[in-house]
Formats: C-alpha cells, structure tokens, sequence
C-alpha cells in the first residue's frame, strides 16, 4: 500500500510540474479563483453536497475542497483512475460515452462527471440527498467549468 502511494505520489510530482509548464501558472491562478467560486456556489446552493474538486485527467488536483483529513492528491489519483475505468468499460460494453459515475457508500456518495475536456468533477454527498438535484447541478456546474479551461 505504502509503495503505491509512493509511486503515486512520484507520479503525481511529475505530472504537476507538466500541467503547470503546458497550462501557465499565471493563467491558471485567475482560473483557479473563478473555479473555487463555481465550486462554492454548488456546495452553497444544493443541499447534500459536502464537498467537491475539480480534477485534470491525468489525475491531478486543480482545485479542491475535500473535507479536513482527506489527501486531496490521493483523491485526485484515484478519481482519474475510476474515470478510466469506467470510460474503458464502457466502450468495451458499447455503452457509449460515459456521463457520470455514482459510487454509493454507507455513508454517502461519491459522484464524477467530465468537465469538458481536460478535467472531472467530483462531489461527495449526503445519503440523505435528492441525486436529481445533485446531477443537474453538477451538469451545470461542469458546463461552466469547461468553458473556463477551454480559453
């Protein structure tokens, strides 16, 4: 387990350091503000929602409210593999293209969804929530997220 995280953790360094030399750090500091507001607009508005981030596809965090006590690269890591995952799954399934994720726990949700092109978004929610409510916001939320990364 500890070797893995190790590895993980050298790979997520590396990866780091090519999104910021291919996105520029100052360009993506102003997206950063705009997403942590999107992303504090959807914990503020839908109910059940505990938290969120916004994560790149080769699994790295760009933005991140994750509960205190959660690794937030260890999360990122993991939601790009589930992501791959599903995406493989469901082509070799001929499901088409993939929408969103849902993974139910004792406790809650986990819930991820493309935003765009380059990166997912992912929410934990409440057991208790209205899922419906949950997927049209985080529909909303990835639009919005998507256009910012695209410029």
């Amino acid at each position: 387990m500890f070797d893995a995280l190790s590895s993980i953790t050298k790979i997520f360094l590396h990866l780091l350091h090519n999104f910021r030399v291919e996105y520029g750090a100052s360009n993506m500091s102003s997206k950063v503000r705009q997403i942590k507001r999107i992303l504090q607009l959807l914990e503020i508005n839908t109910p059940g929602i505990e938290a969120s981030a916004v994560i790149s596809l080769q699994g790295l965090p760009i933005v991140s409210a994750m509960p205190a006590g959660v690794n937030d690269d260890v999360v990122a890591a993991m939601t790009a593999a589930v992501l791959s995952v599903g995406e493989k799954a469901l082509h070799e399934l001929q499901k088409g293209e993939l929408v969103k994720i849902l993974i139910e726990g004792e406790k809650g949700y986990v819930i991820m969804t493309t935003a765009g092109q380059n990166a997912i978004l992912t929410v934990l929610a409440k057991h208790s929530s209205n899922l419906g409510l949950i997927f049209l916001t985080m529909k909303q939320t990835a639009q919005k997220i998507a256009s910012l990364l695209a410029d």
